[in-house]
């Protein structure tokens, strides 16, 4: 296995908004391909989905997801009004997983703050990008509010992976230490040596290495930069020791390296 991850480009793509006055418009049934948001401003209106229904009133949320048939519909009596915001991507899912909406518990109960301003308006197929990402910024927002208040259930932390993280986020900086890392994911040391080592086989500072080793490689290999460039990138001042850990890592010396995939050292 890689210890470089590959972050794939997260998306989070905004397709359409709107705002419903209370009337007696409804849809369905009949399944979508996006997520879709609604916050019912008032009144009443009723979904129905998996073979249930659902009453919703002033304040309570329901979410369309992709390729789940549904049918909504107002009261009657006392249409709702509610504002939605549409949207897709490879981040969607993450982001909602985050919340206790699922396809199985579409609605939350009402909200202790209006969330009506949260929502986005997107604009016309001929959006610029800063208005996109803009756009895409109060998405981000908005769905914060939902974790916030509809958090899914406590998960136990994945201390190893916050460590990790933290070491892919930091392994550049020259003065990132084993305690920095424990630190930052507040952690009692001895425990987290022990759950890093039963996790990963490695020792946090061999992790740490083992990934900077590996970053250097691709550099060394790609990148053009002399190799004292390369030991600054992966977090190491001593231009001597950088090269006295890769050999120790790789068996090659960093010109070595180059040479064998066919690079000319830089100085």
């Amino acid at each position: 296995m890689r210890l470089l991850d590959a972050f794939n480009s997260s998306q989070l793509i905004c397709t359409y908004s709107g705002y419903k006055p209370a009337n007696r418009h409804k849809w369905g049934p009949g399944v979508r391909d996006i997520y879709a948001l609604h916050f019912i401003i008032s009144g009443k209106g009723t979904l129905e989905t998996n073979n249930r229904q659902y009453p919703l009133s002033t304040g309570d949320s329901f979410m369309i997801f992709p390729k789940t048939e549904i049918y909504y519909y107002p009261d009657p009596e006392d249409p709702w009004e509610y504002v939605w915001i549409e949207f897709k991507g490879d981040e969607a899912e993450r982001l909602i997983a985050m919340t206790g909406l699922e396809p199985d518990n579409p609605v939350v109960a009402a909200c202790p703050a209006d969330l009506k301003p949260y929502f986005p308006q997107v604009v016309g197929a001929d959006t610029r990008h800063f208005e996109k990402m803009r756009t895409e910024a109060q998405l981000r927002l908005l769905l914060s509010y939902y974790v916030e208040f509809y958090p899914r259930e406590a998960q136990p932390i994945d201390y190893v992976q916050l460590a990790k993280e933290y070491i892919m986020i930091n392994y550049w900086r020259t003065t990132l230490t084993v305690s920095d890392i424990v630190n930052a994911v507040s952690l009692e040391r001895s425990y987290l040596f022990r759950l890093f080592k039963e996790a990963s086989g490695m020792s946090v500072s061999g992790y740490l290495t083992a990934y900077r080793m590996e970053r250097a490689r691709e550099l060394l290999m790609s990148s053009g930069l002399s190799i004292k460039s390369v030991a600054c990138s992966v977090g190491y001042k001593d231009q001597l020791y950088f090269s006295k850990v890769f050999k120790k890592a790789t068996s090659y010396t960093p010109s070595e390296y180059m040479t064998l995939h066919g690079r000319d050292e830089k100085h």
